[in-house]
């Protein structure tokens, strides 16, 4: 998730195409699968901050933390055309420059290897920059599977740009109108997307989410899940800071 303050808190969404297998039509954030490349321990060498062990220590795992981060980088410029990275000189490696978009481009086409082209231009990835926010697994029973990370970072200056093919829309919102285009049958938002721009809609400021996400303390990811009956028959998962009647309306632990 891409936050900046445009004055007020805006995040970049996306819209996916409509003629995709899954999720069509879903206004989503920048994101994807881990490449098998994206595992390579070369990465430790072209990141910048955090090395496997501390990004695995982040997302609760023994080893190979440090995919899941640089998939996102990968992802987004793909995606979004924005590059969390920087030259060899410090700067700030801008999606608009031209040898950026045009490897974007080929990333997208499947001709242009992304480490490849990482080590070519002498690029460092700013993984330091991405925060953990949360952690969405797939509950069982399901025909098919996520477990997916999600990740907040401030959005470098720039005009951002979906791919027009795997994504055909694009635009910076404010969480709560997102929020409220859904409510009106205007926008189409998965659940770990809706939950994730209501707790960005409890911030005033992409500073305020940052810090939020630098100081929070990983859950304990037991596996464990808990579900409640509904009124209407069904019956759903129970989230933190869900309120639930059985427990007489207590929160649910964060």
């Amino acid at each position: 998730m891409l936050v900046r303050d445009a004055p007020d808190l805006r995040v970049f969404m996306l819209r996916r195409n409509f003629d995709s297998i899954w999720i069509a039509g879903a206004s989503v954030f920048p994101g994807g699968a881990i490449d098998e490349p994206d595992r390579d321990e070369s990465w430790e060498a072209r990141t910048r901050g955090i090395d496997d062990a501390r990004a695995s220590a982040a997302l609760g795992r023994e080893r190979g933390g440090l995919a899941f981060f640089v998939g996102a980088i990968r992802e987004t410029f793909e995606e979004a055309g924005v590059l969390l990275a920087h030259s060899a000189d410090g700067s700030v490696a801008d999606g608009r420059v031209t040898h950026l978009v045009e490897a974007r481009d080929g990333l997208n086409a499947g001709t242009m290897d992304f480490t490849a082209f990482v080590i070519e231009h002498d690029l460092v990835l700013a993984t330091d920059e991405l925060h953990v926010f949360s952690h969405w697994v797939t509950p069982p029973g399901s025909p098919r599977r996520y477990d997916t990370w999600f990740f907040v970072a401030a959005a470098p200056p720039g005009t951002y740009e979906h791919d027009n093919a795997e994504l055909i829309e694009s635009a910076w919102i404010r969480p709560v109108d997102a929020l409220g285009a859904a409510d009106r049958g205007e926008m189409d938002l998965i659940f770990p997307t809706r939950k994730s721009l209501e707790v960005l809609s409890s911030f005033d400021s992409a500073a305020e989410v940052l810090a939020a996400a630098r100081g929070a303390r990983q859950p304990d990811d037991t596996g464990r899940l808990r579900f409640v009956d509904e009124p209407s028959g069904g019956r759903r998962i129970v989230l933190p800071g869900d309120v639930v009647q059985d427990d007489g309306g207590l929160p649910c632990p964060t």
